[in-house]
């Protein structure tokens, strides 16, 4: 029996102090394109998402609304779990760091980390940027400011616990250059070793309770301090899987293949918590991906300018697939972009409508109007369907690269490729002189249909479900090389409509 290879990755989880905005749905929406490729071409994938509690922010907010921490943090929490449904993201664990089980292992590792000695008491002096919930230095700042909260920095002095990073400098400096965690772009991995090789210092892991406002998981031993956020946070990838009590789920599933991550938050990923992991004596992760952030009319997104997007607005105007195409299609996998709603209906229209959804209807109404609604006998075209091979293997080799756009623009290539055969062998000219003939290029067509609709899977879910329902075929990598059965009952539909501005 062969054994099926597991895949397990995450998102990073969002602070909850305000409801979700676009930037977090391109990552539910990246990470999700990736989990359903996986599990499409036969991994046993593990999908896990979820959200950020314990954090500063989340109290201050609270305390400027005059609730509780806990009604706030449970009111968002809530957004976000809508939000990944919204968005068709198939996930397979929600983690709140506020469950019992994350405490625990957040406990457990704390206490292995400070059993290897690496954890120790001291009084700090320094600059700390609550949007980051992090301490700063000069250097990070510009013009005195924190360049991703444009907010000056407070100084902090106060007595707090320590991790001793600068213990494994050297060791992560190898790991990192020897790509035993890939750091994906290579311009990100550069970026994380230049800092690295600038000297790593020993970084604050507790908070006074006090100032925190007791929220948050207490240390060890240590009431009067809480464990610093990202401490904490970062042990969500290994708590949602049991990680407290070492059950098999922990034991199949770590360590992470993938962790999908924003940019501005590289380092916390690639050095602080491998060198948690180093202390605590488990298996570093695979690999990190690294993304952009969103743009909104070419403007960065700020409650300030009033041009936060709220994709669930964007989704009841467009629908779901077409916003995930968008995303996919528009905003560069691994640098900053764009969104806008007229470039949206843009895409809608110019692609999803026009190549594929016209396609689909031409295609399925034929055979409807022509065959009584089931596929002929016949046999490919095969130039045609070398053309599809040869594509599907580039789609593998993108998708497995993590270069999404690019395997999106292999199917929407492939769209126009049996477009142009459709329309230029016009079987309906050819059935009225040639039947076999004709039941050829239908057979080609219909074919090469399903082998577009399986590939537009990862993207466009609930359409290709439907496309593939109408095509009477499971949706199923296996699916890809088998034809189609003679006699097999086909349905027209329309997938997508065009958008009216």
């Amino acid at each position: 029996m062969v054994e099926i290879e597991k895949f397990y990755i995450t998102t990073a989880i969002p602070y909850v102090n305000a409801a979700p905005h676009i930037g977090f749905a391109l990552e539910l929406i990246q990470t999700d394109v990736i989990a359903r490729f996986k599990r499409l071409v036969g991994n046993d994938v593990f999908f896990l998402t979820g959200t950020d509690e314990n954090a500063q922010k989340n109290a201050l907010t609270a305390e400027k609304l005059g609730i509780k921490v806990k009604e706030l943090v449970d009111k968002n929490a809530k957004l976000f779990i809508e939000l990944t449904k919204t968005l068709a993201i198939s996930n397979d664990d929600f983690i709140r760091t506020t469950e019992e089980k994350h405490k625990k292992a957040s406990e457990k590792i704390w206490m292995k980390c400070f059993e290897k000695g690496d954890i120790y008491k001291k009084t700090y002096t320094g600059l700390y940027c609550v949007g980051c919930e992090a301490f700063v230095t000069e250097k990070d700042l510009a013009d005195g400011k924190c360049p991703e909260h444009l907010k000056e920095p407070e100084k902090v002095s106060e007595e707090n616990y320590f991790f001793r990073l600068s213990k494994y400098q050297k060791e992560l400096e190898n790991i990192i250059k020897n790509d035993e965690i890939k750091i994906i772009p290579e311009t990100r991995k550069n970026e994380i070793l230049n800092f690295i090789k600038e000297g790593l210092s020993d970084f604050s892991i507790s908070r006074p309770a006090e100032r925190v406002k007791h929220w948050g998981i207490p240390v060890p031993n240590d009431k009067n301090q809480i464990i610093y956020v990202w401490f904490d946070a970062l042990i969500n990838y290994i708590s949602a899987i049991d990680y407290e009590n070492g059950e098999k789920k922990f034991k199949k599933y770590w360590p992470a293949d993938l962790h999908v991550i924003g940019k501005g938050i590289t380092r916390f990923h690639a050095i602080y918590w491998p060198a948690m992991l180093l202390s605590a004596e488990l298996p570093l992760p695979k690999a990190i991906f690294v993304h952009g952030y969103v743009t909104v009319n070419g403007q960065k997104i700020s409650k300030s300018l009033g041009n936060v997007v709220d994709p669930n607005d964007v989704v009841k105007k467009f629908g779901v697939d077409q916003l995930r195409y968008f995303i996919i299609r528009d905003i560069p996998v691994f640098d900053d972009g764009d969104f806008n709603e007229k470039a949206l209906i843009e895409r809608v229209n110019n692609e999803l409508v026009s190549k594929y959804s016209n396609l689909f209807y031409r295609i399925t109404s034929f055979i409807k109007s022509n065959f009584n609604g089931k596929v002929p006998e016949g046999s490919n075209d095969k130039k045609l369907k070398l053309v599809f091979e040869k594509s599907v293997d580039r789609y593998l080799e993108l998708m497995n690269d993590y270069k999404l756009n690019e395997a999106l623009m292999v199917v929407l290539n492939l769209t126009d490729e049996l477009n142009k055969y459709f329309q230029e062998n016009k079987p309906w000219e050819v059935i009225k002189t040639d039947r076999k003939k004709c039941n050829d290029i239908v057979y080609t067509s219909v074919n090469m249909l399903k082998v577009l609709s399986i590939l537009f899977y990862p993207f466009i879910p609930n359409s290709s479900q439907i496309a593939m329902k109408c095509l009477g075929l499971n949706l199923e990598w296996k699916n890809i090389e088998i034809d189609l059965n003679a006699g097999r009952n086909i349905d027209a539909v329309m997938l997508f409509k065009k958008i009216n501005e």
